[in-house]
């Protein structure tokens, strides 16, 4: 560990929350150090990342849905998982690359955030990927435990603590004492599905075509869980599916909360299970301490108040819950030693 202590002087360590939707990137000392959408563009039919492997990120975000026939904007993630190796490896070289500069003499010791559900071979898939994108050392940590410790939940305590994390792919329910994950479920379903049934809404009931960012903007501004606040409207655009031709509507926020009903009840019933497998003193526990949201979808109105009538217990949202599981993973290169027992290294192979 002294080698990897000295080492560490000529490189940037980092934390990585891989996300289906955004990659985060934490560096020691210095906190988030960014923060892009997962999502590179290519030539269609090859690999080959456009603009000399730099669009990725925002610059392809920006062409979502809207590339020529000789282009392709791809999210390489999927469910929380890697569904493109290539791709997946070229967006974290680019990310490593641009976090560390070109000038380090050793690659990056990095802890990268995945999935609790994820399986033995996609773990080592991650860590592949990140080796032949430059890091020098790479660590896995389960994302609840990542996003307790960045939310400050007493995760090494022996009391319970209960975080519900609601990225783009997957929803990860867990419940921690000492250090370490007691019972916990992984479900792929989160803000990805709620995208997706506002699209299928719109279809529906309006005939109407719209992509991936417009419902993500719907979702953003009028969405909600349950009935809290004002009801509001917004204009939603796209194609006509009978016409074929650009046409715009006016939706609802009660209408997108019925399509919400059906994701958001799966993400309760994952709560409601868990807490269900709770040890009778973890369950003591967590009367007291309640359940703490983290993720994107943490941020959807009303999804504390639904949460809270199906538990009966308090809920909170982490003070910035789109940065927790990054956070954490900064941390967790803190006290690599402390919790090393906790976490895969690539050594152990």
């Amino acid at each position: 560990m002294w080698a990897d202590s000295i080492l560490s002087w000529f490189s940037i360590d980092m934390g990585i929350d891989l996300g289906t939707c955004n990659t985060l990137v934490c560096v020691r000392g210095e906190g988030i150090v960014l923060n892009e959408p997962s999502v590179v563009a290519v030539r269609k039919g090859t690999n080959q990342v456009l603009n000399n492997g730099q669009a990725v990120g925002w610059r392809a975000k920006e062409m979502l849905g809207k590339t020529p026939g000789s282009i392709t904007a791809i999210r390489p993630l999927k469910d929380g998982v890697i569904s493109d190796f290539e791709i997946t490896e070229a967006m974290l070289a680019y990310f490593i690359r641009k976090v560390s500069g070109r000038a380090r003499l050793f690659g990056p010791r990095v802890v990268i955030a995945v999935p609790s559900g994820i399986t033995a071979v996609e773990k080592q898939a991650v860590k592949d990927s990140a080796e032949r994108a430059g890091a020098r050392q790479v660590y896995l940590v389960e994302e609840p435990i990542a996003a307790a410790i960045g939310a400050g939940l007493p995760f090494a305590e022996p009391t319970a603590s209960m975080i519900v994390d609601i990225g783009g792919g997957t929803t990860e329910v867990a419940i921690m004492s000492l250090a370490d994950i007691a019972v916990c479920e992984s479900v792929r379903v989160a803000g990805d599905d709620m995208d997706e049934a506002i699209m299928a809404h719109m279809k529906k009931h309006y005939n109407l075509m719209i992509g991936e960012q417009s419902s993500e903007r719907i979702k953003i501004e009028i969405g909600s869980a349950a009935a809290v606040g004002e009801e509001r409207t917004m204009e939603a655009r796209g194609r006509d599916m009978i016409s074929g031709l650009p046409r715009k509507t006016v939706v609802t926020s009660e209408e997108i909360r019925e399509a919400l009903h059906e994701p958001i009840h799966a993400i309760v019933e994952a709560v409601t299970r868990t807490l269900e497998r709770a040890e009778p003193e973890l369950a003591a526990d967590l009367v007291e301490n309640g359940i703490t949201l983290a993720g994107g979808g943490a941020l959807l109105r009303g999804l504390d108040v639904v949460l809270q009538n199906a538990t009966g217990m308090e809920v909170r949202i982490a003070d910035d819950p789109l940065t927790c599981v990054a956070a954490g993973t900064a941390v967790f290169l803190e006290n690599l030693e402390m919790w090393k027992n906790t976490i895969e290294s690539n050594l152990d192979h």
